[in-house]
């Protein structure tokens, strides 16, 4: 079976379409909100590394705490409704943050982040549950690129537009411009016709209100689901182990970028630390945009396993030399070399496990490992934050890449000698998922 190429999703498929012009807008928004909020914090708190510490963990550990309810509400609900909900709420919340006038107003920005996390993890849910509905099999490759792709083309322009924004205009600026980001989204969202979003099966199941298990049930099954069927379990600690690392780069970019960098070579702390999100996201773009003729390449030579764990451990190797460049702008190009790399592996790691994943379930699974991941990556946030009082964020950024690169032991020792194609039907059935009991057999 063939996958379609970019420009051919796109052309022919309206409600994809429709779906990532909104992820587009809102991802724009989100990124004047972060570049924005993270230094109206440094502003407000005099620069302290523990106020950006628990701004992090606001914005990572609320959306891993809601993903267990969030995927069971999206494959128990509909998935549609819940990303216009989710939108609409989301305008009031970005909103908060123009109150933020002083430090003992500091709260609420806390409360914002959290809140615009917990709002997050249910939309992030229902989008990547429907994700593959949308695209279809044979476009689901391209998709998924193309979802992530513009989300960190997107990190890159946002940071950019969003530091250029708060240094010229100021913060509030970008906090409206994120409320109507918002907006925008949930109307394009409504345009996606709701039987799009499912497989009819499932539709079917989910209108029969007789079917379904209790809610709390049908949360505990996800949960069997990843930690028993051995690629779910693989693709689970894979994210996890890299998050241990990779969750200090929060606290890196904003210490190398706004602090060292902009004192050692006289940049402005709002603009240095764009630069490298920038770099982040245009690495991660041209990885994402080159996946599909990098799958077709490594389909041929049955090396998909392969590339997978040697990319994990080469982007992290390249993001620990950053450490030792003596100036942003060459710490900047082995960030991007190093996001270059994790990007293409993503975009074909991704696609091989939500092709692995019943529709019925997918929505758990895939909060339930993006959960696992951010929680962990917010605790690495916050630990990097306390680290960086006793160490350099160059020495920090060395400890960062070496942490990250051990994901990929996980799957050289977990499935080295596995083939995977994308022409073939890797995992997935046209079936409900099993009971967890037989999932536990599953390989």
């Amino acid at each position: 079976m063939s996958t379609l190429t970019y420009g051919q999703l796109i052309r022919t498929n309206r409600n994809f379409r429709n779906l990532l012009a909104g992820q587009f807008i809102s991802e724009l928004g989100n990124w004047f909100n972060f570049i924005a909020g993270l230094g109206l914090i440094r502003a407000v708190s005099g620069a302290s590394p523990m106020a950006a510490g628990i701004f992090f963990v606001c914005r990572l550990i609320p959306f891993a705490l809601a993903s267990p309810i969030a995927g069971t509400f999206v494959d128990r609900f509909s998935r549609r409704q819940v990303m216009i909900w989710t939108d609409l709420a989301r305008v009031a919340v970005a909103l908060m943050f123009l109150l933020v006038t002083s430090k003992e107003n500091l709260w609420i920005a806390y409360v914002a982040t959290a809140m615009l996390s917990v709002f997050g993890a249910f939309f992030e849910g229902a989008k990547n549950a429907s994700t593959p509905n949308l695209t279809g099999r044979e476009g689901l490759l391209a998709g998924t690129a193309l979802m992530f792709s513009t989300r960190f083309l997107l990190m890159a322009m946002g940071s950019a537009l969003g530091g250029w924004a708060a240094s010229i205009f100021g913060y509030e600026v970008a906090f409206v411009i994120n409320a109507l980001s918002f907006l925008v989204s949930a109307y394009l969202v409504w345009l996606i016709p709701e039987e799009s979003t499912r497989d009819a099966a499932t539709g079917e199941r989910m209108a029969d209100r007789t079917k379904r298990q209790p809610f709390f049930r049908e949360m505990r099954d996800g949960l069997h689901y990843a930690f028993r069927n051995h690629f779910a379990l693989t693709i689970l600690l894979m994210n996890v182990i890299w998050a241990v690392g990779g969750g200090a780069v929060n606290i890196i970019f904003e210490r190398a970028g706004g602090v060292h960098f902009a004192g050692l070579e006289g940049w402005n702390p709002d603009m240095a630390v764009a630069v490298l999100w920038t770099a982040t996201g245009l690495g991660l773009t041209f990885g994402m945009l080159i996946a599909h003729r990098t799958s077709i390449y490594l389909d041929l030579r049955n090396r998909n396993s392969t590339f997978i764990w040697v990319t994990l451990i080469v982007h992290g190797v390249l993001f620990s030399i950053a450490g030792l460049m003596p100036s942003l702008w060459l710490f900047t190009l082995f960030v991007f070399l190093s996001r270059s790399l994790i990007g293409v592996e993503y975009a074909i790691q991704e696609t091989l496990f939500q092709r692995s994943l019943p529709d019925d379930i997918r929505g758990r699974i895939s909060t339930i490992d993006r959960g696992a991941e951010l929680t962990v990556f917010g605790l690495s946030s916050y630990a990097a934050a306390a680290m960086i009082y006793y160490v350099s964020p160059m020495t920090l950024t060395l400890i960062s890449g070496i942490l990250s690169a051990s994901a990929g032991l996980v799957w050289f020792i977990r499935h080295r000698d596995d083939d995977f194609k994308f022409n073939t039907r890797d995992h997935q059935t046209n079936e409900p998922h099993p009971r967890p009991e037989a999932a536990g057999a599953v390989k």
